[in-house]
């Protein structure tokens, strides 16, 4: 009987829900020993101010938070100069991206994306019924500005880019993104997550184009990750009606007071900007001299591809097995790279240290003879057969 009513009440999701599986809870637990390089969070402590802001807030736990984050979009608007009409505040500017979605296309419809970029994408598209369209970028031709709008990609209901690009790092000139938004006749949306690792913004395009919408958040240049404090800047009628299909009470009180602190104390983290800036060259020279290509970045991770012959899968495991969490991409572009999170000097001096030994380990395998080993390939938990070593001599470790 059970069963049955779970059958019945299986059958009655949506059609793209019923297409997915139930997540399993049975996932790995992250090792608190491990250095977490894997997923770009800036892990300094916030400064002192913004942390009593934060305990403050507490203080206030039995109250809803303010509805519409009124107090925080006025401060984002007085911060970056905008009117509190052209700025929604979010749980990250995750959530906004999802609003996104959720406005503008139903089934059937059309999104395209700069690629390779933020994978999370293909989900929010399939969640529409929506058709996800990836046009590649390249070396020679960072913004395909005709790709982006001819094609398959000129019924796309949006286009979405960043800048600085993940999982690259590159930036693509301001000039070049307001010539793609003023050639295009629907919106483009510019998250801007990493832009303060960056040279330029792009903020002062949004009162000059309509078709503009910036997004931003604090999770990577102001070390609030946990906290979850996103923004979109825009056009009053486009922001008004994505605020309107917001969640009620979608931040909590932490995450308001964190975000109106860290707008008012933003000076506090020059020196954790500029930290990184010299860690990201300093691991660039470094990853360079062990073999590595290693893409150019203004962001605060690096994307490298591994020495000829081995899979960034294959690195990603290694590494794991010396506690490094960097990540890797099963794109068939990118299954040869590897993507390093820019931390602090130690955990950075931990991450070389581990990446010499692996290729001490791979020299050492290949003078003595080849053949394949197989490693477990994290995140889609199946072996595959990698050409790396994952047994290590950690003596070597600094």
């Amino acid at each position: 009987m059970c069963d049955a009513k779970l059958k019945t009440v299986l059958s009655l999701f949506s059609p793209v829900a019923s297409k997915l599986d139930a997540l399993s809870s049975n996932g790995p637990a992250t090792d608190a020993n491990c250095v977490k390089l894997n997923t770009n969070e800036n892990p300094f402590p916030l400064p002192k101010s913004v942390m009593q802001s934060a305990i403050a807030a507490i203080e206030h736990q039995y109250l809803y938070p303010e509805d519409d984050n009124l107090s925080l979009r006025a401060a984002a608007s007085d911060t970056y100069g905008f009117s509190k009409d052209q700025v929604i505040a979010g749980n990250g500017s995750s959530e906004l991206l999802g609003l996104i979605y959720r406005a503008f296309l139903a089934p059937g419809d059309r999104v395209a994306m700069l690629s390779p970029g933020f994978s999370f994408n293909r989900k929010l598209a399939m969640l529409q019924g929506a058709e996800f369209l990836e046009i590649a970028s390249s070396e020679a031709h960072p913004l395909p500005i005709e790709k982006l709008l001819s094609g398959p990609a000129k019924d796309a209901k949006f286009i979405l880019l960043a800048n600085p690009n993940n999982p690259t790092g590159t930036f693509v000139p301001v000039a070049e993104i307001e010539r793609l938004v003023e050639q295009a006749d629907r919106l483009i949306v510019l998250d801007e997550a990493y832009v303060d690792f960056a040279p330029d913004h792009a903020l002062r395009l949004v009162n000059r184009h309509p078709n503009l919408l910036i997004l931003r958040t604090f999770s990577k240049s102001y070390a609030a990750a946990g906290v979850r404090v996103g923004f979109g800047f825009g056009h009053p009628e486009i922001i008004g009606r994505l605020r309107n299909i917001q969640n009620v009470f979608n931040m909590n009180v932490i995450g308001q007071a964190v975000g109106k602190s860290i707008l008012a104390h933003r000076h506090a983290y020059e020196e954790n900007h500029r930290h990184i800036k010299h860690e990201r060259q300093r691991v660039t020279l470094a990853l360079l001299q062990l073999g590595f290509s290693v893409t150019p970045s203004h962001a605060n991770f690096l994307l490298a591809r591994v020495p000829a012959g081995q899979e960034g899968s294959c690195w990603q495991a290694a590494l794991k097995e010396q506690k490094i969490l960097i990540a890797s991409f099963p794109d068939i572009d990118l299954k040869n790279c590897i993507r390093v999170s820019i931390g602090t000097t130690e955990q950075m001096d931990k991450f070389l240290a581990a990446a010499k030994n692996v290729c001490m380990n791979v020299k050492r395998n290949r003078g003595m003879h080849k053949h394949e080993v197989n490693s477990h390939c994290f995140g889609n938990g199946s072996s595959n057969k990698c050409r790396c070593v994952v047994s290590y001599d950690v003596s070597n470790s600094g």
